[in-house]
């Protein structure tokens, strides 16, 4: 099993390739939570993403042939970026359904780019089944998992008298490394890993004492989106890690938003899930001093208007309701002279005239309007009333 000696040699092996994160203190998610909350910004980290630890760690002991690796994303652009400056040739497999983006990402840091299944799991299989290459796993490797918890040895050299450290949960990797050096390090700070509860792999093993395999469904946490932990990471877990928890789509979303409004900092569905998990657990963290691991901020930039569309309408700030009026000239004004009147912004409008309940000459439409609350959106829905409109939500 990994020790602190293997994460202190990793250290050394990676110090001249990565950078030192900071640990940002941060009063807006502070006072949120009421709590003491520290963030370790591995979005900034090279390639975006905390994954270029255990890549250089794994790839400096390997002095020459080609390598190979199955990912989604982050993985492979930390293997591709660490074999280019390492000198050594990287095939990096990816299902077809990997996102544009990533691809191009990866071919950027000069890998060769092989799409092959539908699924990650058929990709995994072919580049495993690949022996002209030395493969590169992205999680269940003793080098990799010394190499991310590099993390935890930064973190408890800058900051004393940790309660918590929230790390985000999909192999592993991650969380076994910083679990190993938190022990070693920091022993009274409890380690908590956070998963997505449409991929609850880690989750449930971890509460069942033995390895599950849980397909991952669609989740904002593409990044953590693994149906089995490894064995590795497994018995690590069991030993070093004090709890895990599940998060929904809802608290992922408004996590992204949050990291965007308070910190202007861009964080993929991964990196959020600590803030996540505080938000949905706040009295069990108050008045405690967290570090949540933001683990990276590859998001998808296709995607990001939806995430921040639904972190606006889970916090209360876009909502969406219908009224039937009469299909004249001037309904929609008098709507719409309502809202203003209480200095709601309307951000889209559809009618709805063919539908099977309404009457002849009644139209519905559909308000979509941003707002401070939903306190705010409660008083423009009872003035439409109060004019004698009928409301539904």
């Amino acid at each position: 099993m990994v020790g602190i000696k293997d994460i202190e040699d990793a250290i050394k092996n990676i110090r001249p390739f990565i950078h030192k994160t900071p640990l940002i203190h941060s009063n807006s998610f502070s006072k949120l939570i009421e709590a003491d909350v520290y963030l370790k910004a591995e979005n900034l980290q090279k390639t975006g993403s905390f994954k270029v630890r255990g890549a250089f760690n794994k790839l400096t002991q390997i002095k020459n042939g080609n390598v190979i690796a199955a990912s989604m994303g982050n993985h492979a652009q930390g293997v591709a970026f660490a074999a280019g400056r390492l000198g050594l040739h990287a095939k990096i497999v990816m299902p077809v359904t990997a996102p544009i983006v990533k691809q191009e990402a990866t071919r950027g840091y000069g890998a060769e780019v092989e799409l092959y299944g539908e699924s990650f799991n058929e990709a995994l299989d072919y580049a495993m089944s690949q022996k002209n290459y030395k493969f590169i796993h992205a999680f269940d490797d003793e080098e990799i998992i010394a190499g991310q918890g590099t993390i935890g040895i930064e973190v408890a050299e800058d900051l004393k008298d940790i309660d918590f450290i929230l790390v985000p949960v999909g192999g592993g990797g991650l969380i076994s490394g910083i679990s190993i050096a938190v022990n070693a390090l920091s022993p009274g700070t409890e380690v908590i890993g956070v998963q997505a509860k449409s991929a609850p792999s880690a989750y449930s093993s971890f509460k069942e004492k033995k390895i599950s395999s849980n397909p991952p469904l669609p989740t904002l946490a593409d990044g953590i989106a693994v149906g089995k932990i490894g064995d590795s990471t497994f018995d690590i877990m069991n030993k070093y890690v004090d709890d895990i928890v599940l998060v929904d789509e809802d608290s992922i979303a408004m996590a992204i938003l949050l990291f965007l409004e308070r910190k202007k900092l861009v964080v993929e569905g991964a990196g959020a899930v600590p803030l996540a998990a505080l938000m949905e657990n706040k009295e069990r963290f108050k008045g405690k001093r967290i570090v949540l691991v933001v683990s990276g901020g590859n998001i998808d930039f296709t995607l990001i208007d939806r995430i921040i569309h639904k972190g606006l309408a889970s916090s209360g700030r876009i909502g969406v309701f219908e009224v039937v009026v009469d299909d004249i000239p001037g309904s929609l004004h008098r709507i719409s002279g309502v809202i203003a009147s209480h200095r709601g912004n309307i951000l889209n409008v559809a009618h709805e005239r063919v539908a099977a309940d309404l009457p002849i000459g009644k139209t519905k439409v559909i308000f979509t309007v941003e707002v401070r609350s939903s306190e705010h959106l409660g008083e423009i829905l009872s003035g439409l009333e109060l004019k004698g409109f009928v409301v539904k939500k």
